[in-house]
């Protein structure tokens, strides 16, 4: 029932920072930029961030898969990986060394160096970095795809959740997505975040978007709590994801509040409605026509 992934949000301070970072060393582009309007706020049931400013970016492929950066006053004391909800960015890069040594003296912090994530020949080899507004990105070269741009789109969201069993059930049965089965898997990075051992392992699954987007799913330890979320507001950190859909009407979920059209870029007058999923995180529908 999600077609593809069309836009990552991702609550920021400041833009200045975000663009600059985005545009020098990612190579993505500012394809729009404005304020907030009353209807898109009320969509999403978060009329504290009517009027604030945004962008929206795009990598340099042309990909219709965008970056969505808002300023959103209450991501100050977020740190990523370390409660519920959206997690990490995954973009596809044609070359994770040659990727790390281009941000060795940059505004993104390499928080886990590049490495294959498994033992074969043509596993994908992948690098993690913190942001500009601490949001983190992991940055893999997938043997599966061809590169038309050293850095491309977004390929795989990561949601993190107290129950492993929750998050299969809710993307396979409220979305419709193929889950995969969960196994034990050690991300190092998580660890860190969380001042674990290295070697701590999660219970890890794939539910399948389509051919080109997949969602992780994690679950967390028990001690780890939901991300706090002021009302009025996005999520801070990496607020929300947005897929494309067919039918709204379709979907046998609770929406955050009625669907409305809208005109800002790439609505282009299309329904859209937010929900949220079981780990917190939010998730905003937008139909095809």
């Amino acid at each position: 029932m999600l077609k593809s992934i069309v836009i990552v949000t991702i609550s920021v301070l400041n833009l200045a920072p975000a663009e600059e970072a985005y545009r020098d060393y990612l190579g993505y582009t500012t394809v729009e930029r404005g304020r907030l309007s009353a209807e898109i706020t009320a969509t999403w049931d978060a009329r504290g961030m009517e009027n604030r400013e945004y962008l929206l970016m795009q990598p340099a492929s042309g990909a219709e898969v965008y970056l969505r950066f808002v300023e959103n006053p209450t991501t100050e004391s977020h740190v990523a990986m370390t409660t519920h909800g959206w997690n990490a960015t995954e973009l596809l890069v044609e070359d994770p060394d040659e990727m790390a040594d281009r941000l060795a003296d940059s505004p993104f912090e390499t928080i886990g160096p590049p490495k294959n994530l498994w033992a074969a020949p043509d596993a994908p080899r992948a690098m993690q970095v913190r942001g500009p507004a601490g949001e983190v990105l992991y940055l893999t070269r997938n043997h599966r795809f061809t590169y038309d741009t050293f850095v491309d789109r977004v390929f795989i969201m990561v949601v993190a959740g107290p129950s492993i069993s929750e998050l299969d059930d809710y993307y396979a049965k409220k979305t419709g997505l193929a889950v995969g089965d969960a196994s034990p898997f050690p991300i190092t990075v998580v660890s860190k975040a969380q001042g674990l051992p290295p070697d701590t392992t999660y219970p890890l699954a794939i539910a399948t978007v389509s051919q080109e987007f997949l969602i992780e799913l994690d679950e967390y330890p028990a001690a780890i709590e939901a991300r706090p979320v002021e009302q009025g507001y996005l999520p801070p950190g990496t607020s929300m994801v947005s897929f494309e859909v067919a039918d709204l009407d379709a979907f046998d979920i609770v929406w955050r509040a009625q669907p409305g059209a809208l005109n800002e870029k790439p609505y282009a007058g299309r329904r859209a409605a937010v929900t949220v999923g079981p780990a917190g995180e939010w998730l905003e529908l937008i139909e095809t026509e």
